[in-house]
């Protein structure tokens, strides 16, 4: 049986994590990255200072910064960029794509002004793989899955055999894939979390301890499945690996960059100051922009978001965006959980 093979758009500290997922997993693995220089140290260094100091690479994973190269004769293409990014790298992608070719994603937001999902994103720019596409998520910081720490995620498609084979390829020893039906749940999870993970770096921050946190996540897990149920989404998604699992871990964990946002919004800093002493993208920042006009689309009271919107893009004052949530008239919980969750799906 010939070797399986497989090309990782994006040489960010997670796509360079799940390259080398799949070298583990004796697949031919090519990583292709934007920048040459960067290419040229993976393949010849065996490691990415920038994303991954301190971690040597398996040595048959090899990068380029040549599309063609990376994609041609690929069994499986894993694209795992900034979802501002997504359509720009698909279109670049379509011309190269095999007609047999698996396509999974990893990325984590929505398109700013068409506030389309990345699977359809994806679908528009590459309908010869419409009926292979999926997408990877749930609680994965790579910081950790490259010591091979023990690690579950999911892999959702429309298509079961789709999610299988994904599911298949990357699954090993310390990385547990599970394959799930709901791809509107799993993308709207994995990226409304970001928002939630904002706030919970804002809160620590602040200083409001524990108590705080705890109804943030709880809060936000509600804000998250109304807009994704509004959209079509399941439910119980919500309450698996691409929802609480993933909000859990990105709102409690040093390696959140998110969290690490939100953290230094506390401090007083800008936007772009937060930005700046970042140096990487921060999905929730755009997520949040695009969640905001999303609750207004499908007509879903998102509290939290609209307070960190205000935060980030209008000035507020991170403690007064907190007593303005404090202050909110009198509800029901379960009231309040259900509302807006019907709205039409797409």
């Amino acid at each position: 049986m010939a070797k399986r093979s497989a090309a990782v758009l994006g040489a960010g500290s997670w796509g360079t994590v799940l390259a080398s997922v799949l070298a583990d997993n004796g697949l031919d693995v090519t990583l292709w990255a934007r920048r040459k220089e960067l290419a040229e140290e993976i393949t010849r260094d065996h490691c990415n200072s920038r994303y991954l100091p301190d971690v040597r690479l398996p040595e048959p994973l090899r990068a380029t910064d040549s599309m063609e190269e990376a994609v041609t004769g690929k069994d499986l293409v894993l694209v795992v960029v900034p979802s501002q990014s997504m359509r720009e790298v698909a279109r670049d992608l379509a011309p190269r794509l095999g007609k047999d070719t698996l396509v999974l994603h990893a990325a984590k937001g929505f398109e700013l002004g068409s506030l389309k999902r990345m699977s359809v994103v994806l679908e528009e720019e590459l309908p010869m793989a419409a009926e292979r596409i999926a997408v990877l998520s749930g609680p994965s910081h790579a910081e950790e899955v490259i010591r091979k720490s023990p690690t579950t995620v999911v892999v959702a498609s429309n298509h079961p055999s789709v999610a299988e084979e994904a599911q298949g390829l990357l699954i090993n020893s310390y990385l547990r894939v599970y394959t799930h039906p709901d791809v509107i749940g799993t993308e709207v999870g994995g990226s409304l979390k970001n928002i939630i993970a904002l706030g919970a770096g804002l809160s620590d921050g602040l200083g409001f301890g524990d108590n705080a946190k705890a109804a943030l996540i709880t809060r936000g897990l509600a804000e998250m499945a109304r807009l994704g149920m509004a959209m079509g989404a399941k439910p119980i998604t919500f309450a698996g690996l691409s929802g609480v699992g993933d909000l859990v871990v990105t709102c409690t964990s040093r390696h959140s960059r998110n969290w690490r946002a939100g953290n230094l919004l506390s401090r007083g800093l800008g936007l772009e100051e937060v930005l700046q002493r970042m140096g990487m993208v921060v999905e929730g920042i755009k997520t949040t922009q695009a969640a905001r006009e999303l609750a207004g689309r499908y007509q879903v009271e998102m509290p939290i978001t609209q307070e960190l919107h205000a935060v980030l893009f209008e000035g507020k004052p991170p403690r007064k965006a907190v007593e303005d949530l404090m202050a909110r008239g009198k509800t029901d919980e379960m009231e309040e959980m259900l509302r807006g969750s019907s709205g039409p799906t797409a």
